[in-house]
C-alpha cells in the first residue's frame, strides 16, 4: 500500500512538473524537503528522549498499570490481541489521553513506545498487526478535547469568539475516531496478515513479551513517607502559585476565557512534568535514573525514524511544488461545492493528511483572507482539530519499529480523514 502511494506521489509530481514547467520547483522541493525532514527528526530526538523518560517514571511507579486496569473493559474490546497487563496497553492509554488533552509533545513519544511494545507481540516483524493498524487509525483521527492551539491562533487574528470552534471540533474528532475504529475493524478481514502469522501466534517471542514484560516490577511497589510529604508540598505550592496567577490575571482585567486558555497553554506541560516526578518520588522511584534510562530508548527510536520521514516528506514536498495538488483541488471542486463544502477550504482538507505545517499555513491564510469568524474561517479551523497528519503518523510510528507492510492502516487512516472533513462540515453548518 505505502509503496504505491509513495510512488504515485513522486511520479505524479515529476510528470505534472514536466508538463507545467515547474521542474525547477520540484527539484528544489526534493532537496529542501529532505533537509527539513532531517531537521524535524533531530528536533524529535530531545522530545522523544525526555518524554519517554517521563513515561519510564510512570512505569516504575506503577501508575500506567493502574490506568490500564481502569480502562481495561474498553481497551480489551478494542485490542483483543494485546494481553490485559502488557506495557503496550498503558502506553496506548497515555498516548490517547495526551492527544485528548492536546499535549502533542507528550503524545508522540507515548505513541512510539506503544508501537515498540506492540511489536514485541508481532509474530511477523515488518508487517503491521491488527492492533498496530487500529492504534494508528485512532491516532490519525486525533481525539482532541481542547484545540487550544487553534483557538489561540483565531484569537490572535482577531476572532470575536475564538473558542466557538470547540464544540464543532469535538463533534468532528469524535465522529472521525468512531469511523476510524469501525473501518480498521472491518478492513482487517480484507487485508489479512501472512498465513504463517497465525501458526506463530504462540511463539516464545510472543510469550516472553506477554508474560514477563521487560519493565515489569519484580516486587510490590512501596510508598515513601518523605517522598509523599515532598509531593504534597510541591502540589500545595503549585496550587498557591496558580491562584496567584489567576488573581493577577483578573486584576489586570483579562477575560475569563482568555485567562483560562493562557493558563492552560503556559502551565499544563510544566505542571504535568513536576507532578509525574513528584509521584515517582512518592513511590520510591529514582526519577533521575528513570529519565535517563527512558531517554536512551527515546534517542535510539528517534534516529530510526529519520529514513521514513525523509521518504514521505520529500514525496509530499515534490507533489505540492509541481502543482499536482492544485490540479486535484480543481478536479474535486465541482463535486464538493454542491455538498456545501466551499472550494476555498479544499486545500486545507487535502493537505491535512499530507503535511501538518502546510495545513496549518493554509488554515492561517484562509482565516486572514476570509476572516476567522466567516464560514470558511470556522470550517478550516475545525478541520485542523478534527484529524491528524496521517502520513506523518505512519512514518513516525511504523518507522520506529521498521514496519514496511502497513496492510489496512493507511486506508483506515484516510477513511478517518474523510470522516473528519464530513464531520467538520456538518458541525459548522449545524452549530455555527
Amino acid at each position: 500500500m505505502m509503496n504505491r502511494i509513495w510512488f504515485g506521489l513522486v511520479a505524479g509530481a515529476v510528470l505534472v512538473g514536466a508538463f507545467s514547467g515547474k521542474m525547477d520547483g520540484v527539484t528544489a522541493a526534493s532537496i529542501e524537503s529532505a533537509k527539513g525532514a532531517v531537521t524535524l527528526a533531530l528536533g524529535l530526538v530531545g522530545m522523544m528522549a525526555f518524554w519517554l523518560g517521563m513515561m519510564r517514571i510512570l512505569q516504575e511507579a506503577g501508575l500506567l498499570r493502574t490506568i490500564a486496569r481502569a480502562l481495561e473493559p474498553v481497551m480489551v474490546r478494542l485490542f483483543p490481541d494485546v494481553p490485559r497487563e502488557h506495557p503496550a496497553m498503558s502506553a496506548m492509554v497515555m498516548n490517547i489521553a495526551s492527544n485528548m488533552l492536546g499535549l502533542g509533545n507528550a503524545a508522540t513519544p507515548f505513541g512510539v513506545k506503544a508501537m515498540v511494545e506492540l511489536d514485541r507481540l508481532n509474530p511477523h516483524p515488518g508487517v503491521a498487526t491488527n492492533a498496530m493498524a487500529l492504534f494508528l487509525a485512532i491516532n490519525t483521527s486525533n481525539v482532541a478535547l481542547a484545540p487550544l492551539g487553534v483557538i489561540a491562533l483565531r484569537a490572535s487574528i482577531g476572532s470575536e469568539n475564538a473558542a466557538a470552534i470547540w464544540l464543532p471540533t469535538l463533534f468532528a474528532t469524535a465522529f472521525s475516531t468512531s469511523v476510524a475504529i469501525v473501518a480498521a475493524k472491518a478492513l482487517q478481514r480484507r487485508f489479512p496478515p501472512p498465513a504463517q502469522a497465525a501458526a506463530s501466534a504462540a511463539t516464545p517471542r510472543d510469550h516472553a513479551a506477554a508474560d514477563v514484560p521487560d519493565d515489569a516490577p519484580s516486587a510490590p511497589l512501596q510508598t515513601s513517607t518523605s517522598g509523599c510529604l515532598v509531593a504534597l508540598v510541591v502540589v500545595a505550592l503549585l496550587i498557591v502559585a496558580l491562584a496567584l496567577e489567576l488573581y493577577r490575571g483578573i486584576g489586570a482585567g483579562t477575560a475569563g476565557g482568555e485567562l483560562t486558555r493562557s493558563v492552560m497553554q503556559g502551565w499544563l506541560l510544566p505542571v504535568l512534568i513536576v507532578l509525574i516526578c513528584a509521584y515517582g518520588l512518592a513511590r520510591r522511584v529514582d526519577v533521575y535514573d528513570a529519565v535517563v534510562a527512558g531517554g536512551k530508548e527515546g534517542f535510539d527510536v528517534a534516529l530510526r525514524i529519520i529514513p521514513f520521514l525523509v521518504a514521505i516528506l520529500v514525496a509530499v514536498g515534490m507533489f505540492r511544488a509541481s502543482g499536482a495538488l492544485d490540479l486535484v483541488i480543481a478536479a474535486l471542486r465541482p463535486l464538493t461545492e454542491p455538498l456545501g463544502f466551499p472550494a476555498e477550504a479544499l486545500p486545507m482538507a487535502l493537505l491535512r493528511p499530507l503535511s501538518g505545517s502546510g495545513a496549518y499555513g493554509v488554515m492561517a491564510e484562509a482565516m486572514q483572507v476570509h476572516g476567522p469568524d466567516s464560514q470558511i474561517g470556522y470550517l478550516v479551523s475545525t478541520l485542523q482539530g478534527s484529524t491528524e497528519t496521517t502520513f506523518y503518523v505512519v512514518a513516525v510510528y511504523f518507522g520506529a519499529v521498521g514496519v514496511t507492510r502497513v496492510r489496512h492502516a493507511v486506508v483506515a487512516g484516510l477513511i478517518a480523514d474523510v470522516a473528519g472533513v464530513v464531520g467538520a462540515t456538518l458541525a459548522v453548518k449545524w452549530m455555527l
